[in-house]
């Protein structure tokens, strides 16, 4: 095959340790399923919720199977290697052109997994290092995008040591600033996974302590 008629081979990275594992599962399957197998070679990279970096199979397998079935490797932070090497001490690697990062929230959107890749040297699938960690920190973003002149809607911080000292006084921080329904999530996480749709003093309680579960700040 000419370097011309060569696939483009796409590392689809997806799992992660985040409480967003399952979500980055579904949105894997549906990238494997749309990548033209006439134009690329999909490899499947998934990360256990421990963390442990596995190679699949193949596209078609389904992807907790991949989780369970595939072989430990670990990302080369060598720029001149761009490749998974095995955990099995064998040497060579698995070179890749480009990687698809599916990893939804902590260590997968905030920036963490971005600077991996620079590091290794591989060209990868949107935002930077600072655009993902912006991004995923909803309470940074809104500030920066107050100072540019972009409209947000109201919000209020809450770190999570606060609401465990008083939390008398955050309720009472939320409510002069809202009136009820009021969203409540943690602030550097998705946008489904901890939050709650609070429509009273009584819910919003068992909201924070939600929201709390996966992150410092909501």
């Amino acid at each position: 095959m000419s370097a011309e008629q060569r696939k483009l081979r796409v590392g689809v990275l997806f799992g992660g340790r985040s409480g967003e594992h399952e979500v980055s599962l579904a949105s894997a399957a549906s990238i494997l399923r749309g990548l033209d197998p006439q134009k690329y070679e999909a490899v499947p990279i998934g990360i256990t919720k421990e963390g442990h970096w596995l190679a699949g199979a193949g596209a078609q397998k389904m992807l907790p199977e991949v989780l369970r079935a595939g072989q430990r490797v670990v990302m080369s932070a060598d720029p001149t290697e761009s490749s998974l090497m095995t955990l099995d001490g064998r040497a060579g690697g698995q070179k890749l052109d480009v990687i698809f990062p599916v990893i939804h929230g902590t260590f997968g959107e905030d920036g963490t997994m971005q600077g991996l890749l620079e590091l290794a040297g591989l060209p990868f699938v949107g935002a930077g290092v600072l655009g993902s960690a912006i991004g995923m920190d909803k309470d940074v973003a809104k500030r920066l995008m107050q100072v540019a002149g972009i409209p947000v809607v109201p919000w209020i911080t809450v770190q999570r040591a606060d609401w465990e000292r008083d939390p008398k006084a955050i309720q009472r921080a939320v409510e002069k600033k809202f009136k009820y329904p009021v969203f409540i999530k943690p602030a550097t996480l998705g946008s489904s996974v901890g939050m709650t749709k609070a429509h009273s003093r009584k819910e919003l309680g068992p909201a924070l302590d939600l929201a709390a579960e996966f992150g410092m700040k909501i």
